[in-house]
């Protein structure tokens, strides 16, 4: 294996690694220097992939726990007198994502290939909301079954509870809400079955039984 594929273990991510990992580089090697190169010299697609996680984390398209710089104290030469200060942007190094909000986010823009889609071929057309045959309920059912990939993911849950609550979570990115917000349950139930894998029923797993 490569050093790459060892990030496959990680279920979290800050936004540098997951941006270093959407353009496909090892974070080991830049993240901590990344960000203070010049444009020119980071890796092709960085800048791009960076700025759309962080405008996602902001708007809150895309769940994170959002951790703030610590305010700093600098001084004011026109009082006399030390002030605190907080920049304005979080602190990207120590605000984590979910590895599968990440996936479920590139799905819902349309990315089913690179470092976070290992298992997929090329890029499906079906994915792609600017395409002229887009079916956001078709989408929005694919998008949840790659989010639920694994036990954990369940959280102790039938794959159809799990795929509800997370069609509820990004409602809004597959058009399944209304224009205050509120989730479509009929919508996110008929998505739901399309994804259930377990169709039959049956008690859930509890994670590690």
């Amino acid at each position: 294996m490569e050093g790459l594929d060892y990030w496959r273990l990680s279920d979290e991510l800050n936004v540098i690694q997951a941006a270093l990992l959407i353009v496909g580089e090892d974070p080991a090697q830049f993240q901590e220097w990344v960000d203070g190169w010049k444009p020119e010299e980071r890796p092709i697609g960085y800048d791009a992939a960076r700025t759309a996680l962080t405008h996602a984390v902001h708007s809150g398209r895309l769940p994170a726990t959002k951790v703030d710089h610590e305010a700093y104290q600098q001084w004011d030469g026109v009082n006399d007198e030390m002030v605190g200060c907080t920049p304005d942007e979080a602190d990207w190094e120590r605000t984590i994502i979910k590895v599968e909000d990440i996936r479920s986010w590139l799905a819902s823009r349309g990315f089913s290939r690179g470092f976070f889609f290992p298992n997929s071929a090329d890029a499906q057309d079906y994915l792609d909301s600017n395409h002229t045959r887009y079916a956001p309920k078709l989408a929005a059912a694919i998008g949840a079954w790659l989010a639920i990939d694994s036990e954990s993911a369940l959280q102790g849950k039938s794959p159809k509870q799990s795929l509800m609550r997370w069609l509820r979570e990004h409602a809004a990115e597959y058009k399944l809400s209304d224009d205050e917000g509120k989730p479509n349950e009929t919508g996110i139930e008929e998505c739901a079955k399309v994804a259930n894998w377990q169709d039959k029923g049956g008690a859930p797993k509890t994670p590690g039984g």
